[in-house]
Formats: structure tokens, sequence, C-alpha cells
């Protein structure tokens, strides 16, 4: 009789086992894609948060002056016939907002960018409680910046002119789920002013850079 009982005990506890095992299964793949998405999210957002302050430092700080990146071209009469770019202050400019981006990103910590259980299992009463489902970045892929110019009318006889500066960063992020490449883009406004006169019948792009 002991023998039996032992057995129909080890039985009991295989069955335990593999519905338990079972259990996890489905659970994994119903919560890791969710996760991920989650995660995804959080991140895009982060980074977007931080192209913003980075642009926002560098104006405090007077990196960004639109008289210093654009050069107006008058004729005898004082009208404006071409603007052209100063490509080393628009460089520079990149570079030093790319810097800050990249390193700001790498120092992201899991309380910022990580899911906390609440928001999984039940995000109706638990939304950003419990203990929190690590995601990490593990690398920058890519980082590039490239400017565009826009010309609207802004009243009569005034044309807008705003340098625009297109962001894409690429990173690989670690979440239970695995890894995943995730891109975050972003448009930001550098510089602008009120051109007074006909738009100039010339102008110097500026170029995409990488």
């Amino acid at each position: 009789m002991h023998l039996k009982k032992k057995k129909k005990i080890q039985a009991i506890l295989i069955v335990i086992c593999v519905i338990t095992l079972v259990v996890a299964i489905l659970f994994r793949l119903r919560l890791f894609p969710f996760v991920e998405d989650l995660a995804t999210t959080k991140v895009i957002n982060e980074m977007s948060n931080i192209i913003n302050d980075a642009v926002d430092e560098q104006v405090s700080v007077g990196n960004v002056d639109y008289n210093d990146m654009v050069y107006l071209e008058k004729d005898i009469n004082g009208n404006i016939t071409a603007l052209k770019t100063n490509m080393a202050k628009v460089n520079y400019l990149k570079t030093q907002i790319l810097q800050t981006v990249n390193e700001e990103i790498m120092d992201l910590s899991v309380d910022r960018i990580g899911i906390p259980v609440g928001n999984v299992l039940f995000p109706e009463f638990f939304s950003g409680r419990g203990f929190y489902i690590p995601v990490r970045i593990l690398s920058i892929r890519s980082s590039d910046g490239s400017f565009t110019n826009s010309f609207d009318q802004a009243g009569i006889n005034q044309t807008l002119h705003q340098i625009v500066m297109h962001i894409s960063i690429s990173v690989t992020i670690l979440t239970p789920s695995g890894t995943e490449n995730v891109v975050a883009q972003s448009q930001v406004v550098v510089a602008e002013t009120i051109i007074v006169g006909s738009v100039p019948n010339s102008y110097l792009n500026i170029p995409s850079t990488s």
C-alpha cells in the first residue's frame, strides 16, 4: 500500500508539473508580445523626449541662432536675393545634439523604461504599480540627423523660414522575450525667422548628412 500511495503521489506531482509548464508556456506566448509592445512604445517615447531636450539644451546655451546658421544676401536696394547656409555651424549643431542624445539614451535606467507588472496583468486597477519588468538598452545601432527647410506665408509680404532637423535613432533593447530593434524618429524646428519681402530666387539647400 505504501508503494502504491507513493506512486500515486508521484503521478499527481507529474501531472501538476505538466499543467504548470503548459500554463507557463501559454502565459508566455500571450504575455511576452504585450510586454514587447509596451516596452517598444515606452522606449520610443523616452527617446523622443531626449531628442527634444537635447535641442532645448543647445538653444539654452546659445548654440542655436538663425543668424549664425544662415547668411542673407541682399542687392543694392536691400532686397534679399539669396540665402546661404553656414555648413560649419550646422554640422557642429548636429554633432552636439546627436552626442547628447546618444549619451542620454545609453544612460536610460530600468526605472524609466521598465514596465510595471500592474500595467501588464491588471492595468485597469494596478497601472503603474508593482515591480518593474526589466527593459534595457543594449546598444545604439545607428543615429542620424539631417536638415530641411520650410517656407510658409506669415502675412502680407512676409515669409516664415524654418530650419527643421530630422533625427532618427535605432537601438537594440532587451526584454524578457528577447532582443528587439526600436527606431525613434523626430522632427524639431531648430531655428526660424520672418523674412520681410519676396522670397529669394535662390537658396543653397542644406544637404542631408550622415
